[in-house]
């Protein structure tokens, strides 16, 4: 299949011969599971991305942690959101790539330093946010260009759309709004400050929209492995009932209207595992999807376009914003996510969180009352 070049601007293709600038995001899962299928009191607590983290640095995948946290960006408060996006572009690993006119110019880079990184980044960036105020190079340059640019994608990912068809899937956000390994949420309990919770998501911007499907995943891997080997001792009996369960497809509308059944009370049918199943590799599918956003410089002349805009701070950017990746996760993955989910728990549990309580008993937790008793002397 011949796919789009979604580093570009698609609507508009007069306004190709302008540059143009395109931020690929894969923002993971954005909540804590509620699932009382759970059996890993940690994962209630700290989210999925959050503890794989350690493990890909432990098995050698990455160099260092990143400090970015999908709870932060999918709160809907700025100043989250911000965090979340500096952190990204400190460490973007497979998470965050930026292309100029469709080339690659950000993004992967684990040898280099990061002060490096942005400074060439930056130098690619000032024509788009600083056209003609002549802003000098240096260190103040580069932090003026990523905060403008961080700005600019918030923006574009609070803004609305009305296109798409998730507004019959609700699920309700429902868990922990703060993830407790958050850097952002460590650093503001260190100087005594709640976390802001959320401001919540515009309902149509693109980030509310993919975490309703991200929360089709109702039962979490450990309450969905069990109906997993449902249909696998079904299929087993009745091989040739594979295709009517549509687990190859087609993706119909009639595989469609089978995600809105939200109940999770098992009945021990096959339909009900094939439903949850089914939604979970909808879900799965979304947690990994990437956000294509493409910026282009808007000319003050063109007030006839009918195109969405972002203003910064010294420019105003066309945008065009779309989703990839989203073939859908095969049915036999399922098997591998039940292991990697219990093997990302276990080393989180056994490597860091034990760390953490050999530190607690130095101080009182804040989790616990303290009471103060007199007695008379």
């Amino acid at each position: 299949m011949c796919l789009p070049n979604l580093t570009r601007l698609q609507t508009y293709r007069f306004a190709e011969h302008r540059p143009i600038l395109c931020v690929e995001i894969k923002p993971k899962c954005g909540f804590i599971p509620f699932s009382s299928y759970v059996t890993h009191e940690m994962k209630h607590k700290v989210c999925r991305y959050c503890m794989h983290q350690h493990l890909k640095v432990a098995t050698g995948k990455w160099k260092q942690i990143s400090k970015y946290c999908p709870l932060d960006l999918y709160s809907g408060n700025k100043q989250r959101m911000h965090f979340a996006l500096k952190s990204l572009l400190q460490e973007a690993q497979n998470n965050l790539k930026i292309f100029k006119n469709g080339e690659l110019i950000y993004g992967c880079g684990d040898a280099r330093s990061p002060v490096a990184d942005w400074r060439e980044l930056a130098h690619h960036l000032k024509p788009f946010f600083f056209p003609s105020n002549g802003l000098a190079s240096g260190p103040h340059c580069t932090r003026a260009v990523i905060r403008e640019l961080v700005h600019v994608i918030t923006r574009v990912l609070l803004s609305s759309s009305d296109k798409g068809r998730v507004g019959a899937l609700r699920p309700g956000l429902r868990g922990p709004r703060v993830c407790e390994a958050s850097p952002f949420s460590r650093s503001l309990q260190r100087q005594g400050k709640n976390t802001p919770e959320r401001s919540g998501l515009p309902k149509g911007c693109l980030l509310y929209k993919i975490l309703q499907v991200q929360m089709l995943d109702l039962l979490d891997i450990e309450g969905l492995y069990p109906l997993y080997n449902r249909i696998e001792r079904y299929l087993e009996e009745f091989p040739e009932q594979r295709k009517m369960l549509q687990i190859d497809g087609p993706y119909d509308e009639a595989f469609y209207q089978k995600l809105l059944d939200l109940s999770t009370e098992d009945d021990g049918t096959v339909a009900f595992a094939l439903t949850k199943v089914q939604q979970y590799r909808v879900a799965m599918t979304a947690k990994d999807c990437s956000i294509m956003i493409a910026l282009s410089p808007s000319l003050q002349d063109t007030s006839s376009d009918q195109r969405p805009v972002i203003p910064s701070s010294r420019s105003r950017l066309a945008f065009s914003v779309s989703v990839l990746d989203l073939d859908l996760k095969p049915y036999e993955s399922i098997p591998h996510q039940y292991k990697l989910d219990s093997k990302i728990v276990n080393y989180y549990s056994k490597t860091v969180h034990a760390k953490d309580d050999a530190v607690v008993p130095t101080r009182l937790k804040e989790s616990e009352d303290c009471t103060l008793v007199l007695h008379k002397v």
